[in-house]
Order: structure tokens, then C-alpha cells, then sequence
């Protein structure tokens, strides 16, 4: 892994985290492309540039929170149900998930497949998109929790299966996104913090790699802050068929690829 390796990781983590497309996938299919052995230190890299897209959201949002205080409460009942998924399934996670490109791509399809029917049945008026997050109860933060907590099988992606149970339970997509978005603060800190905290052997001994965990690091930010924004906008207008036919697209590419 070079410089140019560290650069592209840190778009594909910044692009793909907050999108409902799976950032999980994304990084395992892109350096299998480009050839790069999954080694201790890649797997610190890859948990590292998380980092710097959840501190994108921070950023955007820590106004926001301070508004709303009462949005911490709800994100806590969210995160709880994912924590204890990803502690209790954490070996089979980090081995046979992560190594199975068939589980990958077949989820890939199978929650684009859902995008699509979900917006087919807002079109036909059968859901309807009309609450706000503001208005999110503690048993809605934990039915949301135990849908998130799905995320843990690479390629169902966290912020696409957070949009999906919101938005079936009436919210509207841009609230759908932002509350997303929030709960993935705690959720990928705590993930990244039980991970290094497994590989804490090797921590010490990457640093000697810091200018590689640095460009990650930073590009992870930049374009996590610019795709954030941009998000909440085109929901505004837009809905997740795009993002369905995206996931179907790549999944029957990525067949004949692997």
C-alpha cells in the first residue's frame, strides 16, 4: 500500500460512508482491485480513516445537536441493540463476513431490490413520508437500533438500512438521512474503539505509517463533509431509486468480476 492506495481509500470511506450504498463493500472490493493484501495494517487503516468522516458529521451537525439536546437520548436507544450485535457476533464479522464476496454482493442487490420496492410503494402512496425526526420516539430509536444492527453483514450498509426502516415507518428521507447520519457517531466510534483496542499490538507499530493514515485520514474528511451536504439536499428532491439501481448495477458487475 503507497500514497496514491491511502488517497482513493480515503475517497471511496469519505464518498460511501454516509451514502446507503455500503462503505464496508466499497473498501473491501477496492483494494481487492487494486491488489491489496487485507494485513493487520490494513485493517488499522481501513478502521482508522472512519475517523475522519464521522468527525465530517460532527461538524456539520454539532450546532444542530446543541439545538436539540433531546436527539442524544433517542441516538443512545439506537445504539445500544447495534453495540450489542456487533459484540456478540464480532469473530464472525471480522472473518467469515468480511471474506465472503458472495454475502457481500448478494446483499449489495438484495437492499437495492428493497430500495426500489420501498419507493415504489411511496409512489403509490401506500407509505407516506411525513414525519420528522424531531418527533422520533424511544421505541422508534430502538426499532431503528435493531434495524441498524443488520449493518454488521458487509454490503446491507448502515445508513441504507436506517433510511429503509425510517422511512417505512413514515419519516421523510432528508430525516431519514440525518438521523443516519447521527446515530453513525457513536455507532462507528464505538466499533472503531473495540477494533483498536483488538488490534492494539499493532497500533504502536503503524505509526511509522502516519503519512499514509494521514492522507486517509484527510481525504476521509473532506469528502465525507462534502457528500453529507450534498445528501440532505437531493433527498429533498430526489428518492433512493437511484441508489436502488445503483446497488442492483454493481451487484450483477461485481457477479461477473468475482
Amino acid at each position: 500500500m503507497d500514497l496514491f492506495h491511502s488517497f482513493i481509500l480515503g475517497i471511496v470511506e469519505g464518498i460511501t460512508e454516509f451514502l446507503p450504498i455500503s462503505s464496508t463493500a466499497h473498501l473491501i472490493i477496492t483494494s481487492q482491485l487494486f491488489g491489496i493484501p487485507q494485513t493487520d495494517f490494513q485493517k488499522f487503516f481501513e478502521v482508522f480513516i472512519q475517523a475522519g468522516a464521522i468527525l465530517a458529521v460532527v461538524v456539520i451537525y454539532f450546532q444542530y445537536i446543541l439545538k436539540h439536546p433531546k436527539i442524544i437520548h433517542k441516538i443512545l436507544y439506537s445504539f445500544v441493540p447495534t453495540a450489542v450485535a456487533g459484540l456478540i457476533f464480532y469473530k464472525i464479522i471480522k472473518t467469515i463476513f468480511f471474506e465472503s464476496n458472495s454475502l457481500i454482493i448478494d446483499a449489495i442487490f438484495l437492499i437495492g431490490l428493497v430500495f426500489v420496492i420501498l419507493e415504489y410503494l411511496v409512489q403509490k402512496k401506500k407509505i407516506k413520508l411525513v414525519r420528522s425526526v424531531l418527533h422520533l420516539s424511544n421505541l422508534d430509536a430502538i426499532k431503528i437500533g435493531f434495524a441498524q444492527a443488520l449493518a454488521v453483514v458487509p454490503g446491507v450498509s448502515r445508513s441504507g438500512i436506517v433510511m429503509v426502516a425510517m422511512m417505512f415507518m413514515g419519516f421523510k428521507r432528508e430525516d431519514a438521512a440525518l438521523y443516519s447520519f447521527l446515530i453513525a457517531v457513536p455507532t462507528i466510534l464505538a466499533a472503531s474503539a473495540y477494533d483498536l483496542f483488538k488490534m492494539r499490538t499493532i497500533v504502536f507499530s503503524s505509526l511509522q505509517n502516519f503519512p499514509l493514515l494521514l492522507v486517509g485520514f484527510v481525504m476521509s474528511f473532506i469528502t465525507a463533509y462534502i457528500v453529507v451536504n450534498w445528501f440532505i439536499g437531493f433527498l429533498k428532491k430526489n428518492s433512493l431509486i437511484y441508489f436502488g439501481i445503483y446497488r442492483i448495477a454493481l451487484a450483477i458487475i461485481l457477479m461477473f468480476i468475482f
